[in-house]
């Protein structure tokens, strides 16, 4: 499960909108929005790795954001 909270934090401190971080992703923007509402099917590792290099995260941010369900 992606911490959505942290996503969309990550994303603001970067200047951008989740419509610019789906055009810098190459994915629709309608997809992103049913993807952190929990609306449609979890990120791909494709889609995982591009927003993690557009949004210039570093491991510990990635696996706090992507993989929080295993952090305690």
């Amino acid at each position: 499960m992606v911490n959505v909270n942290k996503l969309k934090g990550k994303i603001v401190e970067n200047g951008m909108s989740i419509e610019n971080l789906a055009t810098v992703i190459g994915v629709d923007r309608a997809t992103i929005y049913r993807k952190l509402n929990g609306n449609g099917a979890s990120f791909s590792i494709k889609e995982a790795d591009s927003i993690v290099k557009a949004l210039s995260l570093n491991a510990s941010e990635a696996q706090a954001i992507f993989f929080s369900q295993f952090i305690s």
